[in-house]
C-alpha cells in the first residue's frame, strides 16, 4: 500500500516530461514562418519554412542554404543541399516557443527559438539579385 501511495505522489509532483513533436505538430508550427535560433552562448542562426516541407536554413552572417525536413520516428530530419546528410533534431514546443536537442555528431547541443517572423529569409551571397 505504501510503494502505491509513493508512486502516486511522485507521479503527481513530478513536472511533466513534454513530448516531442511530431510531423504534423511541428508543420503546423513552422510553415509560413522564418524563425530565429539561439544555442545558449548566441545567435545561431535563422530557419525560413516553406510550403512543402521545405526549408531555407543560413547562419549568422553566412548564405543560405535550400533544403527539406522530413519525420523519422520522434526526429525531425533536414536535408541541405550542401551536403544531402540529415541532420536531426528532437523538437518541443514550450511555453517559451520551439526548443530542439541535436541527435548526430554533436548530440546534447539544444537551440531555442528567440524570434519569429512571417517575413522571408534575407539572404546574402552570390545568388542575390539573380
Amino acid at each position: 500500500m505504501f510503494a502505491r501511495a509513493a508512486i502516486a505522489l511522485f507521479l503527481i509532483t513530478s513536472p511533466a516530461v513534454a513530448e516531442p513533436l511530431d510531423a504534423a505538430g511541428f508543420g503546423a508550427y513552422v510553415t509560413g514562418k522564418t524563425i530565429t535560433y539561439d544555442y545558449g552562448n548566441g545567435l545561431l542562426g535563422i530557419e525560413e519554412y516553406l510550403p512543402g516541407n521545405r526549408v531555407r536554413w543560413a547562419f549568422e552572417g553566412d548564405t543560405c542554404l535550400n533544403g527539406t525536413w522530413f519525420q523519422d520516428g520522434a526526429q525531425i530530419c533536414f536535408v541541405y543541399e550542401n551536403d544531402g546528410i540529415p541532420q536531426c533534431w528532437m523538437f518541443y514546443n514550450e511555453s517559451s516557443g520551439l526548443s530542439a536537442t541535436f541527435t548526430g555528431d554533436d548530440l546534447g547541443l539544444v537551440i531555442t527559438e528567440i524570434g519569429q517572423s512571417t517575413s522571408p529569409l534575407p539572404c546574402a551571397g552570390p545568388d542575390v539579385g539573380v
